[in-house]
Order: structure tokens, then C-alpha cells, then sequence
């Protein structure tokens, strides 16, 4: 009876992680993988704020007239604040990606809770903004993650269309080639502003791969911009279906 309570423990704290599968999660959860508008792509940022490459990012997308979402590390807007509330300023949207960037589906109740509440509690008082948004690290959600989210009023979020710009020897045109294999109207596209977890030139290709990914959007006649200007259909907080 123990054993089987432990597994059925086990099961609803990592069963959630199979949605980190990008075939999974297109297929059973358009929701999660942030299906929206078909005239839309939403533009999406993690890992920051980072110092020494946020404000590139911001000074891409002012000149573009382009808002993005940016998911943020509750360490990173400690070390930072000032620019956090740079970003938020500029009109983008912000979201929560933990405090850490650590790996859910192995983190206890008390660590998790702690996790998510500090870095959503900090974003806030630091931005004026009061997150709406989590995407968990590593795209990889938990049980615990998904009952903490909802208690926070946070709607989980992965992505449709990534540029694997963390993997080593990127450059912005395969980064770029990994955002065209499945890009179309209604994506969610995930990149980062920061080599905080990723070699350290990862955020130079994915840097680069931004305006030619805004003009392939432009050629298709496809509005980009935050999640909040993506449609309707990420559901309640919680609501990953």
C-alpha cells in the first residue's frame, strides 16, 4: 500500500514533464505550446535579465517598433533590477521562470513553492507588473510546479518554435534555420536574452537571428509581438489542455 502510494506520488509529480516533448505538446496541448492567432507569431525571451546582453535585445526591438515577452530568473532580477524594470517599462510583458534555473520534476514541495513564490513576488515589486505567465526551466513542468502556478495565478507556457541557440557552435543562421522549420501563424517562439545557462556566445546568435526571423514574419504577413497580444486560447491558469 506504501509502494503504491509513493509511485501514484511519483507519477503526478513527474507526469506532467512528458509535456517538455515538443511532438506531446503540439499534439495534446496547443494550449501549453501557446497556439494562438493564426495572423501572430508571439515573441518570447528566458533567462534573463542579463546585463550584458538584455539591453541589445531592447535596443533590436525598439528600433524594430517589435514587444516580445520576457520570461525572468528571480536571481537574475536581484542582480538587476534596475534593468527588469527597464524591460517592463518599455511596454513588454513579463513572466515568471523561476528563481533558479533548476530542474522542477526533482525539487520537493518547500523548494518549489519557495522557487516560484520568491521569483513571482520579486518581478512584481520590481517591474509594478503583476506576472501572469510561467514557463518552467528546461521546459519541463511538475506537479508540484502546476498546483504552485495556480495558487500564484500563473498560466504555464512552453513554446511552439525554438532556436537552439544554447547548443554549441550556433550562429544566428542556424538558429534562425531551427526557428523556420516551424514557424507559421499562431506560434509561440522561444529564445533567449542571456548565456546564463548556455555557452557564452549563445545569446549573440540568437541576437542575430532576430531580424531576419522578423522579416520572414513580415514576408508572410504575420504580426509579431508579446503573449498577451496572441489570442485567447492559453486557457486559465493551470489549464494546460
Amino acid at each position: 500500500m506504501v509502494a503504491a502510494s509513493a509511485a501514484a506520488l511519483a507519477i503526478a509529480q513527474a507526469g506532467p514533464g512528458i509535456t517538455g516533448i515538443g511532438a506531446v505538446r503540439a499534439a495534446a496541448f496547443p494550449r501549453l505550446a501557446g497556439r494562438g492567432d493564426r495572423s501572430h507569431v508571439a515573441l518570447t525571451f528566458d533567462d534573463g535579465p542579463d546585463p550584458a546582453s538584455t539591453p541589445e535585445f531592447l535596443r533590436l526591438l525598439a528600433d524594430r517598433g517589435v514587444l516580445a515577452t520576457f520570461f525572468m530568473l528571480g536571481s537574475m532580477v536581484a542582480r538587476a533590477p534596475g534593468l527588469a524594470a527597464e524591460v517592463a517599462a518599455a511596454g513588454h510583458e513579463v513572466g515568471v521562470h523561476g528563481w533558479a534555473h533548476r530542474y522542477l520534476p526533482a525539487r520537493g514541495p518547500a523548494a518549489t513553492r519557495s522557487d516560484l513564490t520568491m521569483a513571482t513576488e520579486l518581478i512584481a515589486d520590481v517591474t509594478g507588473v503583476q506576472p501572469r505567465l510561467f514557463r518552467p526551466p528546461y521546459g519541463v513542468l511538475s506537479g508540484l510546479a502546476l498546483s504552485t502556478a495556480r495558487d500564484l495565478g500563473l498560466t504555464p507556457l512552453l513554446w511552439g518554435a525554438w532556436g537552439r541557440e544554447w547548443a554549441r557552435g550556433a550562429t544566428g543562421e542556424s538558429v534562425l534555420q531551427c526557428l523556420l522549420g516551424d514557424l507559421d501563424g499562431g506560434v509561440t517562439v522561444l529564445l533567449h536574452d542571456s548565456s546564463r545557462t548556455a555557452p557564452a556566445a549563445a545569446w549573440r546568435a540568437a541576437l542575430a537571428a532576430v531580424p531576419p526571423l522578423l522579416d520572414e514574419c513580415d514576408r508572410r504577413g504575420l504580426r509579431v509581438g508579446p503573449v498577451r497580444d496572441h489570442g485567447t486560447r492559453l486557457g486559465r491558469p493551470n489549464d494546460v489542455g
